[in-house]
Formats: structure tokens, sequence, C-alpha cells
């Protein structure tokens, strides 16, 4: 499909059975550059595709007037794919949440799924 020029989309970030939401799409991320996509090309089915698809001009990419959820990487993804794990802060309805924060965060919902 992606030699077909076919627009690729990231979908295994759904809350289903024994796939954990952003857990997965790092793992999907690398799946697809061990399919042949590029790095790039990997992450673009996780921004700018949807954004392009839905319609929605003011995602996907970080431009002046454009919403900015932004997860702030300690390594380049273009030079390894699972360097999108290595995530530091993440910026969302601008809000920013550091390393610290996120891994309250973790525990929390860890805590959480073992109680139901």
């Amino acid at each position: 499909m992606h030699e077909s020029a076919v627009r690729l989309l990231a979908g295994t970030d759904f809350a289903v059975s024994k796939i954990y939401p952003g857990f997965s799409l790092h793992e999907e991320l690398e799946l697809l550059v061990t399919s042949g996509l590029t790095p790039a090309e990997s992450l673009l089915t996780a921004t700018g595709n949807p954004a392009e698809v839905l319609g929605r001009h003011d995602l996907g990419t970080i431009m002046v007037d454009r919403l900015a959820d932004l997860v702030l990487l300690g390594a380049d993804p273009l030079n390894d794919i699972r360097n999108t794990r290595d995530i530091k802060a993440v910026m969302t309805r601008g809000k920013l949440y550091d390393r610290a924060a996120l891994d309250k965060m973790l525990a929390q919902a860890a805590q959480e799924a073992k109680e139901t």
C-alpha cells in the first residue's frame, strides 16, 4: 500500500483488551519502520496524515496558528524510531507535563488498573 502511495494512518492506539493507548503506538511505529517505511514516514502516520485525512489543517504539524500538542523527546526518532519512547515532557492543551508528572500519572494508572 505504501509503495502505491496509499496514505497510511496509525491505528493501534485504541482502547481494547491488551492494547494500551500510547504504548501500542510506539510498537506500531517501530513495526512500520521494520516493514520498510522510513522513520519520518512512520511518524507521519500518527501526525500529519491523520490531520490531513480528517481535514484538520490546525493539527499534525508545528507551525504558527496550529494547535500544539507536543511530545518532547530525549533523542531524535529520525535516527532511530525507538527514540519515540524517550519522552521527556508532553505539552497538551497549553499545559506542560515534565517527566516526573508523567511518571506520577503512569503510577496512578497502574494502581487503578490493579484495583479493577
